[in-house]
C-alpha cells in the first residue's frame, strides 16, 4: 500500500466509526422506551419554545416602548436577548422538566433532557460571548464553530471527531500540519485577539485621557500598542497550537518579496503615516488645505488621513500625498488665521474715512478678533476707476468656515459704505453712434 494513502484510509475508518455511533443513537431512539420518550419531550418543548418566541418578542417590544431614555448598550442588549428568546425559553423549560423528573423517576430516564438543557444554555452563552468579536464574518464563524464543538462534546464523539481531523494532515518533510491544528490555531488566535482588543481599547482610552501627550503622539502610541498586542497574540496563538513556523521560513520569505513589490504604495503610506505622527506636522483637529480640498482632520489612520469639509464630505487622503505635496496647515503653530479681502472706492471718497469705516465694519462682525490682532486697512494702489484697498482681520476658529466670515465682512462693508455715501465704482462704457458718411 502507498504510504501516502494510509492517513486517508485511516480518516475513512474514523468517518465510518462516527457514522456508526450516530446510526446506533438513532436506532436506540426508534426503539420504544424512556430514551424515545425523552426525545419526544425534547421535540415538544422545542416546538413550544418556537411558538413562544413570537409572543415573548411582542411582550418585550411593548415593554421597551413604554419606557424612554434607554442607552445604546441597553437597546443592543435587548435586541440580542429578543433574538434568542426561543432558545432561552427552551433552556428554561427543559431544565424545569429535568429537575422534576430527577425527583419523580430514575435519573437515567431524564439524562437526555438534562443534556439538552445544558447544551441550550451553552449555546446561549456562546451567542452572547462572541459579541466581543466586532467583525461580522469572524463572529459568525466563531459562533458556528463553538456551537459545533459544544454539540459534539455533549454527544460524546469529540475524541473520535478530533482524531479524524488530526488524520487529515499535510506533510512536507518534517513539517506536518493537520486540519485539527488549523482549527485549534484559529480558535486560540481568535480568543487571544479578543483579549488583545479589550486590552488595547483600555490602554488607548488611558492614553487619550492623558493631557500631557500631544494628539499626534497619542495616535502613534495607540497604533503602537495595537500592533504590539495583536502581534503578540498571533505569535503566542501559533506557538500554543504547536505549529512550527521554521518550516515555512523559506516559503514565507519568497511570499514576502512578492508582497513587498505588490504593496509598495501601501508600505509607503504606512511609513508616511509614521513620519507624520513623529514630526507632528498635522494632528486631529487641524484645518488644512490640499489642492481644492479644505477641511479639518477628523482622524489619522495607518494608510490615510480623514479630512471632513464644510459641506459634510469626508476625504480619505493617502499619507504619501501629505508628505510629498504642499499642504497648508491653518492651525499648525497656533489657532489664529489672518484673512484678506480686497475692495475699491471711487476717487471722490476720502481714503481716511474709507479706512476708518472699513475697520469699524470688520470689528463689528462676530468671530473677528479685537486687539491686539485688530483689523487693519491699507491702500494698495490707484486703479483705472477706483482706489484699491486691502482689509486684513484675524479669526481663531477656521473650522467654522472661511467663506462665511468673508461674506459677513463684505456685507458689513456694504452697509457701512451705503450709510456714509461711500460709492463703489464699477466699469462704465460709453457708446457713440456715428452717422452715415453721406
Amino acid at each position: 500500500m502507498d504510504p501516502a494513502s494510509v492517513p486517508f484510509t485511516e480518516a475513512l475508518m474514523s468517518v465510518d466509526e462516527i457514522f456508526n455511533l450516530i446510526k446506533l443513537f438513532f436506532l436506540s431512539i426508534l426503539t420504544p422506551g424512556w430514551r424515545q420518550y425523552q426525545v419526544f419531550i425534547i421535540v415538544g418543548l422545542a416546538v413550544l419554545a418556537y411558538l413562544m418566541h413570537g409572543l415573548l418578542g411582542n411582550m418585550v417590544d411593548a415593554r421597551v416602548r413604554q419606557r424612554e431614555g434607554w442607552s445604546k448598550w441597553q437597546l443592543r442588549a435587548i435586541v440580542q436577548v429578543k433574538r434568542r428568546l426561543g432558545l432561552i425559553a427552551f433552556a428554561v423549560m427543559t431544565y424545569a422538566v429535568y429537575a422534576v423528573m430527577q425527583q419523580v423517576t430514575w435519573p437515567s430516564r431524564s439524562y437526555l433532557i438534562g443534556n439538552a438543557s445544558t447544551l441550550a444554555a451553552a449555546w446561549i452563552g456562546i451567542a452572547f460571548a462572541v459579541r466581543l468579536v466586532r467583525n461580522r464574518f469572524l463572529r459568525r464563524m466563531a459562533t458556528w464553530g463553538l456551537w459545533i464543538w459544544v454539540t459534539l462534546y455533549f454527544l460524546g464523539v469529540i475524541d473520535e471527531f478530533s482524531e479524524f481531523l488530526d488524520r487529515l494532515a499535510l506533510e512536507v518533510g518534517d513539517f506536518r500540519i493537520s486540519l485539527l491544528s488549523l482549527i485549534t490555531a484559529a480558535i486560540v488566535i481568535g480568543a487571544l485577539f479578543v483579549l488583545a482588543r479589550v486590552a488595547s481599547t483600555a490602554t488607548a482610552s488611558s492614553i487619550r485621557k492623558n493631557e500631557d501627550i500631544s494628539p499626534s503622539m497619542q495616535v502613534l502610541a495607540v497604533k503602537g500598542v495595537q500592533a504590539l498586542f495583536y502581534g503578540t497574540a498571533f505569535f503566542f496563538g501559533v506557538s500554543a497550537t504547536g505549529i512550527d513556523l521554521t518550516g515555512l521560513a523559506v516559503l514565507s520569505g519568497a511570499i514576502g518579496v512578492g508582497i513587498g513589490f505588490g504593496l509598495q504604495k501601501v508600505v509607503s503610506n504606512l511609513v508616511s503615516g509614521i513620519i507624520i505622527l513623529l514630526d507632528k506636522s498635522i494632528k486631529p483637529g487641524d484645518v488644512i488645505s490640499l489642492g481644492e480640498t479644505f477641511g479639518w482632520i477628523n482622524a489619522l489612520g495607518a494608510r490615510y488621513v480623514s479630512v471632513v469639509t464644510r459641506d459634510g464630505r469626508e476625504y480619505l487622503i493617502p499619507n504619501e500625498d501629505l508628505i510629498t505635496g504642499q499642504v497648508v496647515n491653518w492651525s499648525h503653530s497656533d489657532e489664529f488665521v489672518r484673512l484678506d479681502i480686497y475692495f475699491g472706492t471711487s476717487y471722490g471718497c476720502d481714503p481716511h474715512v474709507v479706512r476708518k469705516l472699513a475697520i469699524e465694519a470688520a470689528s463689528g462682525v462676530q468671530r473677528v478678533l479685537p486687539a491686539p490682532k485688530s483689523p487693519v486697512c491699507h491702500i494698495v494702489g490707484f486703479g483705472d476707476s477706483s482706489v484699491d484697498y486691502i482689509l486684513r482681520f484675524w479669526i481663531k476658529d477656521p473650522t467654522a468656515g472661511l467663506t462665511n466670515i468673508r461674506g459677513n465682512v463684505y456685507l458689513a462693508l456694504w452697509d457701512s459704505f451705503k450709510a456714509n455715501d461711500i460709492s463703489i465704482p464699477f466699469p462704465q462704457r460709453e457708446v457713440r453712434m456715428l452717422g452715415d458718411a453721406d
